[in-house]
């Protein structure tokens, strides 16, 4: 079962929602997507927890999630971001080893697990954009994990870099993430962050006309400092 989170004044209310049997979707995209049902995330709500059965994974349609864990010692750890197009929710394991939660209002395809893995034993292109699809997600969380062991300066300069990619924009970022979702992936305090950013806006490597919008004043700099 999904958690189907709603905000309203006096706070968020949730309710379980029973996953729609079948959905419809354009002939255009991959035969997965065509098994996928459609449904809709709250800012905040959580689409799965960690430890829940990994039933069904999720294609974003639209807005943007994050997916973390929260350590013994209450931090918050975000394992990743995910932007409209990204596929999340596959793994290896029967359990999520991580939650996922709306940052904004979402939309997701949500399919069935084992009817993916029914149809990539009779499909090879299946088995194979599958297979795609876990390869770019190992990567990306091998990345993550390098990432974690540079200087705070190079962990932000990477992180806007890796933005500005992923967004597909050469010099302006619109973050759709707070400071405080940066800090919690990029394995440092709001503060420091703030900092690094200020640092980095003094150096003429970036400016900020607000606090999500960030210009790529001088992109190689930051490629330097990524190096």
């Amino acid at each position: 079962m999904l958690t189907h989170a709603t905000n309203s004044q006096s706070g968020q209310t949730h309710r379980r929602t029973q996953l729609p049997v079948s959905g419809t979707a354009d002939s255009s995209v991959g035969a997965i997507e065509l098994m996928g049902a459609p449904m809709s995330f709250s800012r905040n709500a959580e689409i799965y927890g960690d430890n829940e059965p990994a039933e069904y994974i999720y294609k974003l349609i639209s807005g943007n999630v994050r997916t973390y864990k929260v350590l013994s010692d209450g931090r918050r750890q975000i394992g990743s971001f995910y932007l409209p197009g990204d596929i999340f929710g596959l793994e290896m394991a029967q359990e999520h080893a991580y939650s996922a939660e709306a940052i904004s209002d979402v939309k997701v395809l949500v399919i069935k697990r084992s009817a993916v893995d029914s149809l990539a034993e009779r499909d090879a292109d299946v088995a194979r954009q599958l297979w795609t699809l876990t390869r770019c997600e190992l990567q990306r969380a091998q990345a993550h994990i390098l990432l974690l062991i540079k200087t705070a300066q190079e962990r932000v300069a990477s992180f806007l870099l890796e933005m500005a990619d992923r967004i597909k924009v050469s010099h302006e970022v619109d973050l759709p993430m707070s400071r405080q979702d940066i800090a919690d992936y990029l394995g440092l305090t709001i503060e420091t962050v703030s900092r690094t950013l200020t640092s980095l806006e003094h150096s003429a490597a970036i400016g900020l006309p607000s606090s999500r919008r960030v210009v790529l004043r001088n992109p190689a700099a930051l490629r330097r400092l990524n190096a």
